[in-house]
This record gives structure tokens, C-alpha cells and sequence, in this order.
């Protein structure tokens, strides 16, 4: 027992008294290079695509 209690004082003596947390100078700065790609896949209906060849001018 006398031991364990030896042993903490001189380890807590190690150790420094004080910890100190501070702000970096410089902001903190991320960069991220994001690619984003998109694919849009359709299909038409048989009878809507003659509808549009049909009257063309419908859109």
C-alpha cells in the first residue's frame, strides 16, 4: 500500500503542474475538391414519343 502511494507522489511530481490550450495564429484552413457528376437517364413511352415526332412544336 505504501507503495502504490509512493509510487503516485513521485509520478504526479513528474508530471507538468499546468496545461495550456490555446488558439492556432493561422485560421484553420480545408480544402476540398469535390467532383459532382449526374447522369439523368429517360425513357419515353412508345405513344409519347410519336405524340412528340408528331407535333413537334408541343414544347
Amino acid at each position: 500500500m505504501t507503495r502504490t502511494i509512493a509510487f503516485m507522489v513521485t509520478t504526479a511530481a513528474a508530471l507538468p503542474g499546468c496545461i495550456n490550450v490555446s488558439a492556432p495564429d493561422k485560421p484553420i484552413e480545408i480544402n476540398l475538391n469535390i467532383n459532382v457528376t449526374q447522369e439523368v437517364v429517360y425513357r419515353l413511352d412508345g405513344e409519347a414519343k410519336s405524340l412528340i415526332q408528331q407535333n413537334p412544336g408541343i414544347f
